[in-house]
């Protein structure tokens, strides 16, 4: 039976076309696989199958998901990332934790110190994957003398929208879109002014764990709602209802901002 895989001429530019031949024959593709986004099993005999390329700083990694969670594509990620990736793929890591779940990282290019805790929100009678992004202190503005938190101007200035109530999706930020490999939560990416691939705006010092429902629900509406607010407006909730109420506030006080992000590549 043939194999329904699919290499991007992205992937293909970057493997060569001898092996991606190979992958398409059947060579050296697996019977069955762990989907790096959902880590649910796959079957490239039974299901479309994306072939997604992770490309570190000295090495890549081939990994296949389910052409309903990625399409097929090339992911430039940190060598670290990469490391932490290939232990998830291994199984060499701790099952999910508690949601809402949280983790520090950094915000390119000001480097300033964010806190991002992931839980599921309820919007318009549905429940979303959500990330809710706090800096631990003011973010200028890059190059300003003065001391004064433009977190949320800069923010804006990028597409995310300002919120004074959750009471529908925010839209979908085109250009920015959320990493999950191997059912862990790696990056945020925002486009590179440039043009060329996508850059890290945040990224985990380690991935981050989320839920199984978590990323079921990723997985069903194929976007993640990011929620921002300033330094000081949120806090670490130890459960999402408090995480809500939290949002809520923040919102009615006009400390927060929202953009759709889509699933990496997609």
């Amino acid at each position: 039976m043939p194999r329904m895989l699919d290499v991007s001429d992205e992937v293909r530019a970057e493997i060569g076309d001898e092996e991606a031949d190979r992958l398409l024959a059947g060579d050296s593709t697996p019977g069955g696989y762990d989907c790096t986004s959902c880590r649910t099993p796959g079957d490239p005999e039974q299901e479309r199958t994306s072939t997604v390329l992770f490309i570190g700083d000295e090495t890549a990694v081939l990994a296949f998901a389910h052409a309903t969670c990625l399409p097929s594509q090339v992911v430039q990620v940190t060598e670290e990332q990469l490391r932490g990736a290939v232990r998830a793929i291994g199984g060499d890591t701790a099952g999910p934790g508690a949601a809402p779940g949280t983790g520090p990282g950094k915000v390119a290019p000001e480097q300033a110190v964010l806190g991002v805790t992931s839980g599921l929100v309820l919007v318009a009678g549905e429940l979303h994957p959500a990330l809710v992004v706090e800096p631990t202190a003011p973010v200028a503005r890059p190059g300003s003398p003065g001391a004064g938190d433009d977190f949320l101007p800069l923010l804006i200035e990028q597409g995310f929208m300002p919120l004074t109530e959750l009471s529908a999706v925010p839209t979908v930020l085109h250009g920015w879109s959320v990493l999950l490999a191997a059912g862990q939560l790696h990056a945020v990416l925002q486009p590179d002014p440039n043009g060329g691939r996508p850059v890290a705006w945040w990224q985990a010092h380690q991935p981050l764990q989320v839920t199984e429902g978590w990323r079921s629900a990723a997985g069903k509406h194929q976007q993640v709602l990011m929620f921002a607010a300033p330094v000081g407006s949120i806090g670490r909730q130890p459960r999402e209802d408090l995480l809500r109420d939290a949002l809520d506030k923040a919102a009615a006080d006009g400390k927060l901002v929202a953009a759709a992000l889509p699933l990496a590549g997609i």
